[in-house]
């Protein structure tokens, strides 16, 4: 076994189906030659009994071994044996003496020499038969019937007849020959089918050797194991092939069942995978959202030519990105805050140091009360319509960027934002409110200056939630409200423009959100955004 593993894949094919070919062959034609060889000699015997029998019924046999004349029945036994094609007509009397034979000195003795039964079933029963024995004249199959007188059933006698052996043996020898030829010929084919076989399927294994194969099966295990990505595979009956453990834990797959050989869509009735293997497009970085799970999810085509045959998708949690996404976004948002209220007080700070030096008191004493009434104003404001810290953390902090950028942002005091479903992202709720708010102010500030508004209008009735994000801008042409949400468009000609709003599509369609524009040239824009607050799965 150690040296048939040390051979090359195409030297053990043809080893093996060599020797299957030589073990079959050689047990076919042994028992071929057997079976014909039996075959053979129950012919001959029949013949010979046949022939016995026809000679022991001749009349002029039964007179003259009546009269054992054996002047008469010895020519006329060696004429009939030649007629016959036999090795011999011995025929002797009621006693078993020989009256005929082939050897004129055996005349007038027992046959009883020649088989060691005495021709008892034949003298004695009446009865022919078989036999394979070694006489004076060599082996041969002889059969041997009574005489019986023409008058009545009394035995006068019997009749031998044989027939040499050496001919069955002649026609085996021919059979062997050509069963050698067969064998030496189905062994040729047979190593030649190996040499294509083998050939044929280390082509189809890439011209790898079995080991090399489990090998890399062996290792490909270990690695789908070992990283912490779910992996899932499946072939164009779109059946699982692959799944590693992480994907079973991932998804909430009962390890104990083994799922490979199922349809995938058992157990992910949702999934892409048959999407892609249709299309044979690929889908990287897809969001998909299951009952309690978030999960980002690529799925690729297996091509063999032109033709797909499988697909492979690897998935990961989005949970512990959107935690950090969460933290980022706080810690973005503060950063915002605090930069917009340091240099906005500190201009004012200057402000009103100024008044006091020039001993504008009182001037300095409104300035002092009516920002703190604004900021007041505001706080209660966002307390009691935005409950949420983090989007009411949003909302001061670009209400701060505004006055930064001399602009008002102008929350309607009849807003209303505490229903926010806790399924709901707050950090893709956070960015589509930022993004319309931040893409409103520079709208405003190109288009109408300092001084100019934007207003936000927030509502949580129903089964939805509304954002009305106005602004003082050119507004957005028709034949263009369709394309501002494309990546890379955008009326501002900085580089790195253009994603704002495509961000806020992409967000809405993976919420299950839709968002409206009105617009008119020159008169400033409204972005309506409804988001459900029954997420899809």
């Amino acid at each position: 076994m150690k040296l048939l593993n040390r051979l090359k894949l195409k030297s053990r094919m043809m080893l093996v189906l060599g020797l299957i070919a030589l073990v079959q062959t050689g047990f076919i034609g042994a028992f071929a030659v057997h079976y014909l060889q039996t075959s053979l000699e129950e012919q001959i015997g029949q013949r010979a009994l046949d022939v016995a029998r026809t000679v022991a019924a001749m009349p002029e046999i039964i007179t003259a071994v009546k009269q054992r004349n054996t002047t008469k029945l010895q020519p006329l036994s060696l004429t009939l044996a030649d007629r016959s094609q036999a090795r011999f007509i011995v025929i002797g009397d009621h006693n078993g003496i020989r009256l005929a034979h082939p050897n004129p000195e055996r005349l007038g003795k027992p046959m009883w020499d020649d088989d060691g039964d005495y021709n008892t079933p034949a003298l004695k029963e009446g009865q022919g038969y078989l036999s394979l024995a070694e006489g004076n004249l060599g082996w041969s199959m002889r059969a041997k019937a009574p005489i019986f007188s023409d008058q009545n059933d009394e035995i006068v006698g019997l009749v031998s007849v044989g027939y040499r052996l050496t001919r069955v043996e002649e026609i085996i020898d021919h059979y062997r020959v050509t069963l050698l030829l067969v064998i030496a010929a189905s062994l040729a084919l047979s190593v030649a089918i190996g040499i294509w076989f083998a050939g044929h399927f280390k082509k189809a294994i890439f011209g790898l050797e079995p080991e090399e194969v489990a090998r890399i099966v062996e290792e490909q295990r270990a690695i789908l194991e070992s990283v912490r990505e779910g992996i899932i595979a499946i072939n164009d009956e779109a059946k699982i092939t692959t799944v590693n453990h992480t994907a079973l834990e991932t998804l909430g797959l009962p390890e104990g069942e083994n799922p490979i050989g199922k349809p995938v869509l058992e157990l992910l009735p949702d999934t892409a995978m048959i999407e892609v293997l249709q299309t044979g497009e690929p889908q990287f970085d897809q969001e998909v959202w299951r009952p309690g799970l978030n999960i980002v999810a690529n799925r690729i085509p297996l091509r063999q030519g032109d033709r797909v045959t499988g697909v492979v998708s690897s998935f990961r949690r989005k949970d512990e990105l959107a935690e950090v996404s969460r933290k980022l976004t706080r810690i973005q948002q503060h950063a915002d805050t605090l930069r917009a209220q340091s240099h906005e007080y500190s201009n004012k700070l200057h402000t009103i140091a100024g008044l006091i030096q020039i001993g504008s008191y009182e001037q300095a004493l409104a300035l002092i009360g009516q920002e703190s009434r604004s900021h007041q104003a505001l706080i209660t404001l966002l307390r009691n319509a935005v409950p949420d810290p983090i989007l009411a953390g949003c909302l001061l902090g670009k209400y701060n960027r505004a006055r930064e950028m001399g602009l008002d942002l102008i929350i309607d005091p009849n807003s209303s934002m505490s229903e926010i479903p806790a399924s709901l992202p707050r950090e893709h709720l956070v960015s589509i409110v930022g993004n319309l708010i931040d893409n409103a102010l520079e709208a405003t500030l190109r288009h109408h200056g300092h001084g100019g508004k934007v207003e936000l209008m927030m509502t949580d009735f129903g089964d939805q939630l509304m954002f009305d994000v106005s602004d003082q801008g050119p507004g957005v042409a028709p034949e263009e409200q369709d394309k501002i949400f494309e990546r890379g468009v955008s009326h501002k000609n900085a580089e790195g423009h253009g994603i704002g709003l495509h961000l806020v599509k992409t967000l809405l369609d993976s919420l299950g959100g839709v968002i409206e524009v009105e617009s008119k040239s020159g008169m400033g824009s409204h972005f309506i955004v409804y988001i459900p607050k029954q997420l899809p799965h």
